[in-house]
């Protein structure tokens, strides 16, 4: 018997609002940056918050390196390469990349190979050139041939002016991108490959008996940053793609053409001080709570109550609380025996038809098969009946 979607929508979580006497700060006050170019979005819904010039066409520098780390989990998510595939570090990697450059380097030595897994770190915490490259040329044959990949996957991404001429981010006129199209590729790296997120976050990483610290400011002191990537050339200033999250919500931000390390850090920290202020975090539910009803067919009871096993703190903005909603979905028919603890769907929360959270949904309770056959017939006949 095929399976049947149940959809039900609510708005009982206005209700809970109103219950806990939340107070909502209504008058947010206008944010302003010294950023030429600044963008904060909601990273769940995609909603923009604050834009400055979020469409201009910048040297993206380092933070490009986002579009080269996104082919990598790519080609592992397709099985062409593994953690553990081997490249080599040329001499032209080490030229232009590593201790010979005096650019952002893991110190790879020269002609030997290293797994996967560690130039990933080298290019996700250290900004290492020479792990991109030797990326490039071991995936692609040439960095050239890799970047031209990054372009024509970044356009079917949505970033349709973007140009990628390396795979570093360093100086060449052509390099282009907007800090929105930037912060399509934290969306989708956070989404799609929370697994390799992660490394984005960590604080520091040793290669060749050499210890560097990330160099992503926000993991310093600012409380739910976890990523994602700095950059820097003379021709574009500072920049930074940052995220963080707090009580189930997470923002990503873009600043970029800034003067100084010191700008860059405050005026992203800023940003995200201003984007956090506009939410007030509410208990919606806690652990146990039923939050619906399911309907069993052929068992000793009909309805089988639903809850969520973690406790469930949503932040939301003003304008969110006015008209938020939610949504319960979950497969069914449920068919006797039921088993308590199956996850069996979801509670989402929708706003202008954009999830901001979600949270998956359990059976409370065992319900046993009935006996009569009388009893599963008739509910079969119903199931036929509704379509099932």
């Amino acid at each position: 018997m095929n399976g049947i979607r149940i959809v039900l929508r609510t708005v009982v979580l206005l209700l809970l609002l109103a219950a806990s006497g939340a107070a909502f700060a209504q008058d947010v006050l206008p944010f302003e940056t010294t950023a030429p170019n600044a963008i904060l979005i909601d990273a769940k819904s995609g909603t923009v918050f604050f834009e400055k010039k979020a469409d201009e066409l910048v040297q993206p520098a380092s933070m490009s390196k986002l579009m080269t780390m996104v082919m990598v989990f790519e080609a592992l998510k397709a099985g062409t390469v593994t953690l553990d595939t081997e490249f080599p570090i040329s001499v032209n990697a080490w030229k232009r990349g590593g201790t010979a450059s005096g650019g952002s380097t893991m110190f790879a030595n020269v002609n030997t190979k290293v797994k996967l897994i560690d130039l990933m770190h080298g290019a996700m915490i250290q900004s290492a050139n020479d792990a991109c490259i030797a990326i490039a040329e071991g995936m692609a044959g040439s960095e050239e041939e890799f970047a031209a990949r990054m372009t024509l996957r970044a356009k079917e991404l949505g970033l349709q002016d973007a140009v990628f001429r390396n795979v570093t981010g360093l100086p060449r006129p052509e390099n282009r991108a907007s800090v929105r199209d930037l912060t399509i590729l934290a969306r989708y790296v956070v989404s799609e490959f929370p697994e390799y997120y992660k490394i984005y976050g960590k604080p520091e990483f040793t290669w060749n008996k050499i210890t560097q610290k990330n160099r992503n400011p926000l993991l310093l002191d600012y409380p739910g940053a976890d990523g994602m990537k700095t950059g820097y050339i003379r021709e574009a200033g500072y920049g930074l793609v940052g995220s963080a999250m707090r009580d189930g919500r997470r923002l990503i931000l873009v600043v970029a053409g800034v003067s100084s390390i010191a700008e860059r850090k405050e005026e992203a920290q800023k940003l995200l001080d201003w984007g956090f202020r506009q939410f007030k975090t509410i208990d919606v539910y806690a652990a146990g709570d039923v939050v619906s009803k399911a309907r069993v067919w052929g068992g000793t009871t009909r309805w089988v109550d639903l809850v969520i096993r973690k406790d469930l703190r949503l932040a939301l903005s003003a304008r969110e609380q006015e008209s938020i909603e939610v949504k319960l979905s979950y497969a069914g028919p449920l068919i006797a025996p039921v088993k308590a603890g199956a996850p069996i769907g979801t509670v989402k929360f929708m706003m202008e038809g954009k999830e901001i959270a979600e949270v998956q949904v359990e059976t409370a309770n065992d319900v046993a098969a009935v006996d009569s056959i009388w009893s599963r017939a008739m509910d079969s006949l119903l199931i036929l009946a509704l379509g099932g």
